[in-house]
């Protein structure tokens, strides 16, 4: 498969491994943000591979698994309103909330449904003029375009029976939060490249200018995760503190512009409770006030109240901030599996423990 293929090819990634064995003078501590690139670094068996030059923190780059357990709970109370449906991607409806699950609470007859992207929910609310269907809306940069674009869509039809509860998340205010914490013990990050296609590499210039952390823009192949590590290495070598782009044939210095414009039309920055690091300022989207009137918690009234984040056993807040790697979680395996999550890590595809889980148990 081409533009996949070359990205996973034996030699390629041998080549770059012992390039990355050369450049390292000392073992280097790295966060890769992303939950996706967590599970293809595990899944190739990249952190053992580069053990002896890198140490892997997983960070809370899964916006599934830090979705608050308030806003499931609330997406839980829309579905059992009589006339309401819920609408979401299907990790979503695993996810626990204070006891229940979206997928639990539609067994036990509230009204929920997959989806698999926000104009799905446009068009079920055109089909179904009688009811009124609710967004759940989570992603990073990467899935704020299409919110939006829906959001656009329900107002050039005139749907009332559309609205959001919004969840979406931004990445660079928790880099913020976890670089400004006084423990940080990371020296570089990599930064999701499917973020960065939105956003371009250079939003993270004033971070690492403040925090003199580098960052290396990275794919997702095997080949695009050494390239990402290698420019991240060469940069803490050489003590200079830079953006590098290690996946320019999808990410550009400005990103995309015209997704960017449709995101700041709808949305504006907010504070945000993500689960297991707790509020990050500037860490959410909210509807801006023109369109308000697609706000479900508007519409319907906000949630009562915080709400626990699920499990108290599960040591979630430790896992997603790399203090804690889920093997050495005392449930991990045992009382906590993908079939029986006690906390958000282990639902989503995403999500670190699920991936440990899968390709990285040997890995400790």
């Amino acid at each position: 498969m081409k533009y996949a293929d070359e990205f996973r090819d034996r030699q390629a990634v041998a080549a770059r491994l012992a390039t990355l064995g050369e450049a390292a003078t000392r073992r280097w501590t790295i966060m890769e943000v992303c939950g996706g690139q967590t599970h293809n670094l595990l899944r190739y068996g990249l952190p053992q591979a580069i053990d002896a030059q890198v140490e892997l923190i997983h960070g809370p780059g899964c916006p599934v698994c830090v979705t608050a357990a308030a806003t499931i709970d609330r997406a839980i109370s829309l579905a059992q309103t009589p006339g309401c449906l819920v609408a979401s991607f299907g990790d979503m409806l695993r996810v626990p909330g204070s006891s229940l699950s979206l997928q639990q609470a539609r067994a036990r007859g509230a009204a929920v449904q997959l989806v698999y992207s926000p104009l799905d929910a446009v068009a079920l609310a055109q089909r179904e003029p009688a009811r009124q269907v609710v967004f759940l809306a989570v992603g990073f940069e990467t899935t704020a375009p299409a919110t939006a674009l829906a959001v656009l869509q329900a107002a050039r039809w005139g749907l009332t029976n559309f609205s959001l509860l919004v969840a979406h998340v931004r990445v660079l205010p928790a880099m913020e939060l976890i670089a400004g914490d006084a423990a940080c013990r990371i020296d570089g990050f990599l930064a999701a490249g499917h973020v960065c296609t939105v956003t371009g590499a250079n939003v993270y210039e004033d971070f690492v200018s403040r925090h003199r952390l580098p960052v290396a823009v990275t794919g997702f192949e095997p080949v695009d995760l050494l390239d990402g590590l290698l420019a991240c290495v060469r940069l803490l070598e050489a003590r200079r503190p830079a953006v590098a782009n290690a996946y320019v044939r999808a990410v550009s210095s400005e990103g995309n512009r015209h997704a960017q414009a449709i995101v700041e039309q709808v949305f504006e920055p907010c504070d945000r409770t993500w689960r297991g690091l707790g509020t990050v300022p500037g860490g959410g989207l909210q509807l801006r006030s023109a369109w308000s009137e697609f706000c479900a918690e508007r519409r319907f009234g906000a949630a009562d109240g915080e709400a626990a984040d699920g499990d108290s056993r599960c040591p979630s807040a430790r896992v997603l901030t790399g203090q804690m790697r889920p093997t050495q979680c005392p449930y991990f395996g045992r009382e906590c599996t993908p079939l029986a999550p006690l906390g958000a890590p282990m639902v989503s595809d995403e999500g670190a423990c699920s991936a440990y889980y899968r390709y990285g148990r040997v890995y400790a």
